[in-house]
């Protein structure tokens, strides 16, 4: 893989994490805060996987294909849940999510 690849997919694990950060937030401002529980919880961890990614991207960890793999799922996983909620910050995180993945797959090829 590429410096150029991996900066992309570094640069995508970011714009995840700051969607997951912002749409975790905004769920819980709002009034359905409690229906939006596994939106919330999914949006913690995908933000987390997503540093980790970036991280080990950034260093060249020998672990990072499968950091790659694991946030790719998790993404995945976060983008489902954020599309069941009407709200623009679900719909905006799920795009960074299904991005990132789409990404991160690359990566763990």
């Amino acid at each position: 893989m590429s410096r150029e690849q991996i900066e992309l997919c570094i640069a995508q694990c970011l714009a995840c994490m700051q969607a997951c950060n912002h749409c975790f937030d905004a769920c819980l401002r709002e009034e359905e805060a409690p229906m939006m529980a596994d939106c919330i919880r999914h949006n913690r961890e995908c933000a987390d996987l997503c540093a980790f990614a970036a991280q080990a991207l950034d260093r060249g960890s020998p672990y990072a294909r499968a950091l790659c793999r694991l946030c790719a799922d998790a993404c995945e996983a976060c983008g489902e849940t954020c599309l069941m909620h009407a709200s623009e910050h679900c719909r905006l995180c799920a795009e960074a999510c299904f991005a990132c993945a789409k990404a991160c797959r690359g990566m763990a090829a």
